[in-house]
């Protein structure tokens, strides 16, 4: 008996079918190689973290005995790519040291505003009821006030320095996180899956951190990624104002604060070069955030 000729879309259909599965997270970093600017991201945020990770080690620096006023001021030169400060320090050592401030601050205080505000907006969307009444009423309360005024208010009720800087922020953001967990939530534990969880008599919390947690990630990894670039233009202000990083040691807000006076002196670089590592560190970071957030968006998914 001859075999009926397939169809080229039953050809197609079979090919699909035979294609080994690909895992959501190998399939979304493919995607994520594949956006030129979520690379052009990448590539700046791991130069600076880099940056931030090795050069105070390799480089040993002490910031209290790094001046030289005879180098006040000096114009870029092959000695000093962006010049001196008004110590005379020179502004690339200061720049590649402060970002481990900048830097640091801004992954510490993600991390804990994640780690702590998803827990919460798990346990708010989960279960629901009046814990989920109280949780997020107090959300809404840290909502109402804006973030840097909410931190500068923080760190002078604390005090100034790069520790309560830190933690300030992180208060700051920790309802940003817990919003977008509880909102995850409410919608995943509707799913199929869960409720044949719930069937077989699995109990609550290994149906929350097993089934829950692992799918709610996305919308997290990319608001924390995102959320690293808010968190460095934070510091950067608080330094501004003086309630960060203390001198001498380096911060890039801080560097900004103490060059504000000498542009009208035609010393330009003092200003330029610092603003120039916070805005590239800045934009390396969204457009890291924004290739996250389309490389994990299922609706954009081809096989």
């Amino acid at each position: 008996m001859n075999a009926v000729p397939l169809t080229n879309a039953q050809l197609e259909i079979n090919q699909i079918l035979a294609r080994p599965p690909r895992s959501l997270w190998r399939d979304a970093w493919r995607r994520l190689l594949s956006n030129r600017l979520a690379r052009l991201g990448m590539a700046i945020s791991i130069f600076f973290l880099a940056m931030a990770a090795f050069v105070p080690l390799v480089f040993p620096y002490d910031a209290k005995t790094d001046s030289d006023l005879v180098n006040q001021l000096k114009e870029p030169s092959p000695e000093h790519p962006m010049g001196t400060d008004e110590q005379g320090r020179d502004v690339v050592n200061r720049i590649a040291q402060g970002a481990q401030a900048s830097l640091g601050v801004g992954l510490s205080s993600v991390l804990i505003a994640v780690t702590i505000g998803t827990l919460l907006g798990l346990i708010a969307g989960f279960a629901g009821h009046w814990i989920d009444l109280v949780l997020m009423f107090l959300m809404d309360i840290m909502l109402s006030f804006p973030g840097l005024l909410l931190a500068i208010a923080v760190v002078a009720l604390v005090g100034p320095g790069l520790r309560n800087s830190l933690l300030a922020i992180a208060v700051v953001s920790i309802p940003v996180y817990a919003r977008i967990a509880r909102s995850t939530v409410l919608s995943i534990k509707e799913q199929e899956y869960v409720t044949a969880a719930r069937c077989v008599g699995a109990p609550s919390p290994r149906i929350l951190f097993r089934h829950v947690f692992p799918n709610s990630l996305s919308p997290i990894l990319v608001q924390g990624t995102l959320g690293i670039a808010t968190a460095i233009l934070e510091i950067a202000a608080l330094g501004f104002l003086g309630l960060g990083q203390q001198p001498p040691y380096p911060e890039w807000g801080a560097m900004l604060a103490d060059s504000v006076k000498y542009l009208t002196s035609g010393a330009w670089w003092v200003l330029l070069f610092p603003g120039l590592a916070i805005m590239l560190t800045v934009l390396g970071f969204n457009l890291l955030g924004d290739g996250l957030r389309d490389a994990l968006d299922p609706r954009l998914r081809v096989d």
